[in-house]
């Protein structure tokens, strides 16, 4: 699985996170159905986009040398730059990290060379968004550089392997693809005609160097607006001896914030809200769990002052809430208590040892259960096998997020029309049985989804 992918240039924006959060869910609902699932960050560090990105810190650190510069006001020459507020603790760092060197050259900035600002915002950056991930509970396998798939050459033996097999050709000084030889709608340019190479080009050595790596399956995660970059990248895929069919792409719409009603746009190039900024707002359960919550190929509206409520309007609070309901049943249950008037230990329902024999036996206990409300959540519980296994082979998280809400909503009206620790000892341990399964159940799908699921709330 490959997700995110974000140029190292920048804080990672509110659509980022998410494909963060949809794709390693989907990677732990893949994970728990039994496939072997290898996640991977592709790295686009080759491009002009470093470039840019250096030219940016050069001005950031200027400034922070107390010269009087900024960024072009002209908007076609401030395309070229990074010209937000992130950069301004990159360049302290930078002036921190290499003050010899500035010393040297006094306040000309321009002395050093491009390329030691460019290496070096890249690396904070990269920096930056691993720890957010880290914090976010995104966990890659691999982190491949696209730097380092042009260095080893692999990118010019696809085009030249291309070139053998009669698949490119040159016109008005560019290098194309017959992309259109495998579906595609037109042919595609890889090398442009000052002979730098396309984004294609890399994207077509990527791809095919998982192949050669044995994946047997590669699963991407790309936003709608990519949407005529499939049929290219699956044409170059076959045209390179290699069944197209194992690329999968799923497509999806990005996210508009609204905050006090008001829709919030996003952008690098701007004052922003970033994937950062919402965590530290929301929280990373209630982002990671609305992010996840719509289809993939449906735009989120993210509410951000209903993700932050403790009510049952907000949907991940509900689920947690009846986590930590079911957690608080089996310890009253399973706990000695002292009474507060006498101060005599009134000793518990039922003892640990014989709590942890029911549940490994939990389902001879619950044959005893006919009420209505026990039976509708006993048939929810024995949804989630199905759900696992058509959630997988669709795809889909979204199902798993509006499954616990469902899931949930019955164990809430179980407990509110249900006494569960009673005077009757085998009753009680039938209904503790069910509260068990629920409490286990929900923690497997919440674990998919990366969300906690608290005891106490």
């Amino acid at each position: 699985m490959e997700y995110i992918s974000a140029n190292p240039t920048g804080p990672f924006h509110i659509g980022h996170g998410r494909w963060a959060a949809m794709g390693s869910a989907l990677a732990n609902l893949l994970k728990f159905y039994g496939h072997d699932v290898y996640q991977e960050f592709y790295i686009n560090d080759a491009g002009s986009q470093i470039q840019k990105l250096g030219r940016s810190l050069v001005i950031r650190v200027k400034q922070e040398l107390g010269l009087d510069v900024d960024f072009p006001e002209d908007e076609i020459e401030r395309k070229n730059y990074y010209p937000g507020d992130y950069l301004v603790p990159v360049a302290k760092k930078f002036i921190e990290d290499k003050k010899d060197e500035l010393s040297s050259v006094g306040k000309d900035a321009d002395k050093i060379d491009l390329q030691v600002y460019c290496d070096f915002a890249k690396e904070y950056e990269e920096k930056v968004q691993r720890d957010l991930l880290d914090n976010f509970r995104v966990k890659f396998d691999n982190f491949y550089s696209e730097l380092t798939l042009h260095r080893s050459g692999k990118v010019d033996e696809c085009v030249q392997k291309l070139r053998d097999s009669g698949k490119i050709y040159e016109k008005e000084g560019a290098v194309w693809f017959k992309s259109s030889d495998y579906g595609d709608d037109q042919d595609r340019v890889i090398k442009k005609a000052d002979g730098s190479n396309t984004y294609l080009t890399a994207d077509i050595a990527y791809h095919v160097d998982k192949l050669e790596r044995g994946f047997d399956r590669m699963i991407n995660i790309w936003g709608a607006d990519h949407h005529g970059y499939v049929a290219r990248v699956k044409a170059s895929i076959e045209a390179l001896g290699y069944n197209p069919n194992k690329l999968e792409v799923l497509l999806g719409q990005l996210v508009n914030l609204v905050i006090n009603g008001n829709e919030v746009r996003m952008g690098k190039r701007k004052n922003m809200v970033t994937l950062e900024d919402l965590i530290d707002e929301v929280g990373v359960d209630a982002t990671r769990f609305w992010m996840a919550m719509r289809n993939i190929d449906t735009t989120l509206d993210f509410d951000i002052e209903l993700a932050k409520t403790n009510s049952d309007e907000n949907p991940v609070f509900y689920v947690q809430y009846a986590h930590a309901r079911a957690c608080s049943i089996i310890r009253n249950a399973t706990n000695d208590r002292v009474d507060t008037e006498s101060g005599k230990t009134i000793p518990a329902v039922i003892s640990k040892d014989d709590f942890e024999k029911l549940t490994s036996n939990f389902d001879k206990n619950l044959m005893s259960l006919t009420m209505k409300e026990a039976r509708k959540l006993i048939l929810k519980l024995e949804e989630f096998k199905s759900l696992i296994v058509s959630s997988s082979q669709t795809r889909q998280v979204y199902t798993i997020c509006r499954y616990v809400q469902e899931l949930a909503s019955e164990f809430h009206s179980f407990y509110n029309s249900t006494r569960v620790i009673t005077d009757d000892v085998e009753l009680t341990k039938a209904r503790l049985a069910l509260v068990w399964a629920f409490k286990t159940v929900l923690s497997n799908a919440l674990d998919i989804l990366a969300v906690s699921a608290p005891e106490r709330m």
